[in-house]
């Protein structure tokens, strides 16, 4: 686990109720600069309001979030959030959309232009929402959640909706998008294949129950240097050791 005098992010014992249910109980754990790291679990684990909670959307969490050992008390530029769906604003352009940080109607900040053609998506900023497919919305959400030069990326099953090819080219996407700009990354994933794909750990969430609160049972490290190819008989055991650490969780 990253020692927390080196690391970007440390989570402190964080608690959520909701009435009497406690869906996750003293979660902790550090991420250094730089990292990508994946967090998986089973459904109703709380992941998602796990992310919400470190991205200050949720102050109702017991805890601490701590950026640069700086407490974190609601949100802030240094955190930026990609959620499932891009959630593009239907009447701004891809620009305004992207720098909609700025303003609502910054589309010509320069950083607009350069972050477009890392996506992939040159000379598409005057588009509109409506105009782009699935793939291409998130590819612009990415550089909305990168304009402010965020130190952390928060991703919530971001490629989720999109179909397997799309998927593949997102993830060159935001390997290349997190390399080029420094930026520390923590997803949630549901595809296994995905997270070893991506990630330099894993932390496994336990089930959550009526009188059992999730919280994180394994922390896995992938050694596996990039490009990966998932078809390597090496990544077949780490397959096999994230697969063994969601079932000792499961019982």
């Amino acid at each position: 686990m990253t020692s927390p005098s080196a690391s970007l992010l440390e989570v402190r014992g964080l608690t959520r109720r909701f009435g009497a249910r406690t869906v996750f109980e003293h979660v902790s754990f550090a991420l250094a600069r730089g990292e990508i790291v994946s967090l998986v679990g089973p459904s109703g684990c709380g992941k998602s309001t796990l992310l919400r909670a470190i991205a200050g959307l949720d102050a109702r969490t017991d805890g601490s979030v701590l950026l640069e050992r700086q407490p974190q008390r609601g949100p802030s530029d240094r955190i930026g959030m990609i959620f499932q769906e891009p959630r593009l604003l239907p009447w701004l352009s891809v620009a305004n959309n992207i720098a909609f940080a700025a303003g609502s109607r910054r589309g010509n900040d320069p950083r607009v232009d350069a972050l477009v053609a890392e996506v992939g998506l040159p000379g598409i900023g005057d588009a509109l929402p409506k105009q782009l497919s699935g793939g291409m919305a998130q590819r612009v959400a990415l550089a909305r959640g990168l304009f402010a030069e965020p130190d952390l990326l928060l991703l919530d099953e971001p490629f989720s909706a999109v179909d397997a090819i799309t998927r593949a080219r997102l993830q060159r996407v935001l390997l290349a998008l997190t390399q080029a700009h420094g930026t520390t990354a923590l997803l949630i994933r549901h595809d296994l294949d995905e997270a070893l794909h991506l990630s330099d750990r894993v932390l496994v969430l336990s089930p959550a129950g009526d009188d059992r609160p999730s919280r994180i049972a394994r922390d896995i490290r992938i050694d596996a240097t990039r490009p990966r190819d998932l078809r390597d008989p090496a990544m077949n055991a780490l397959r096999d050791t994230l697969l063994e650490g969601i079932a000792i969780t499961a019982v």
